[in-house]
């Protein structure tokens, strides 16, 4: 029996919205959108949705296409703090299809060893298929945890926040992914 697909988790703020470049330089090809889900809405309290100003995001319509190509190699799963509304605003201004979403069952909490808090999470979720995974906040604590704790095989690609994902970034993921091909498929 093959080895089952491996999982490609997509962090939002990053890799897909470089939120940490400088307001007045948004990177080239970029567009910027302006968004109100309801994780921003609750940052603000009792205000009422329509005076909460809208979340600036800068989105890159182009990493649709890319996404969709790697999705022939990987399953593509939201793990993100956007949760289901990824799919809600986020999918559609890139052209992908609903994604499966990684649910979260504690959020921003300190992981062990000094990890990620979504460490722990995904390689729970993952249940040992190899997978990899695009966030702005990976270190070198979250690669050994992985190392420790998860069976298979496991990129972990870190993306600057204030360039989001690049040519050298979507090749260093097909790259994984061809590598997974090349090896021999398991026998059961």
């Amino acid at each position: 029996m093959p080895r089952p697909r491996p999982l490609l988790y997509l962090d939002v703020d990053g890799p897909l919205n470089p939120y940490a470049a400088k307001p007045e330089r948004r990177p080239d090809g970029y567009s910027t959108h302006r968004m109100k889900p309801e994780g921003w809405l609750a940052q603000h309290g009792d205000t009422p949705a329509h005076r909460v100003r809208p979340l600036r995001v800068w989105l890159n319509a182009g990493h649709g296409r890319r996404l969709l190509e790697l999705g022939e190699s990987y399953d593509l799963v939201w793990a993100t703090t956007w949760g289901a509304e990824a799919n809600t605003f986020i999918a559609p201004v890139l052209g992908l299809p609903e994604l499966a979403v990684v649910g979260w069952p504690t959020m921003h909490d300190a992981g062990p060893d000094g990890t990620f808090w979504k460490t722990r999470h995904l390689v729970a979720h993952a249940e040992g298929r190899p997978f990899a995974w695009v966030d702005d906040e990976l270190d070198a604590a979250d690669r050994a945890f992985v190392a420790a704790h998860h069976d298979g095989p496991a990129l972990l690609h870190r993306v600057d926040a204030r360039l989001g994902l690049r040519d050298e970034d979507f090749a260093a993921l097909d790259a994984f992914a061809h590598a997974l091909r090349r090896r021999a498929p398991e026998v059961c």
